[in-house]
C-alpha cells in the first residue's frame, strides 16, 4: 500500500537554524531517503519551497480566485513529503518516526487511494 508522509515544521523556527544545524538536518534527510530506498519502499520524495511562495486557488460562483500564501495560518507548515510503498500502516509509522522533522514537527501519514 502506498502512504504519503507529509512533513510539517515551523518555518519561523527553521529560519533560525545555524548553517551547521541546516547541514546536519540535510544529512539526516539524505540518510533517511537512502534507508527508505535501500529497504525498497521509497517511491518519491520532494522538498517544498517556503509557504511565502505558495498560491492558493479557489473557485467560487464560477470565478477563479487566487491568493498568495497558504490557505490557513498554522503553527506548522507543509515542507515536503515522502511517498512510500509499505506493507501496512505499521511499517509506514516506523518510517515516519525516522523522518528528521518528527523530532520537532509532525509527520502526517495518508494512505493513497488506489483507483482501479
Amino acid at each position: 500500500m502506498r502512504y504519503l508522509l507529509l512533513i510539517y515544521q515551523n518555518e519561523a523556527d527553521h529560519t533560525k537554524f545555524s548553517q551547521e544545524e541546516l547541514n546536519e538536518e540535510y544529512e539526516a534527510y539524505m540518510a533517511f531517503g537512502k534507508e527508505a530506498e535501500q529497504q525498497g519502499v521509497l517511491v518519491s520524495s520532494e522538498a517544498l519551497l517556503p509557504t511565502n511562495t505558495a498560491t492558493t486557488v479557489r473557485v467560487r460562483g464560477g470565478k477563479t480566485l487566487h491568493t498568495d500564501g497558504p490557505f490557513a495560518e498554522t503553527k506548522e507548515q507543509l515542507g515536503g513529503f515522502y511517498l512510500l510503498n509499505c506493507k501496512d500502516l505499521d511499517e509506514a509509522i516506523e518510517f515516519a518516526a525516522k523522518v528528521p522533522a518528527a523530532t520537532d514537527g509532525s509527520i502526517e501519514i495518508r494512505p493513497i487511494m488506489e483507483f482501479e
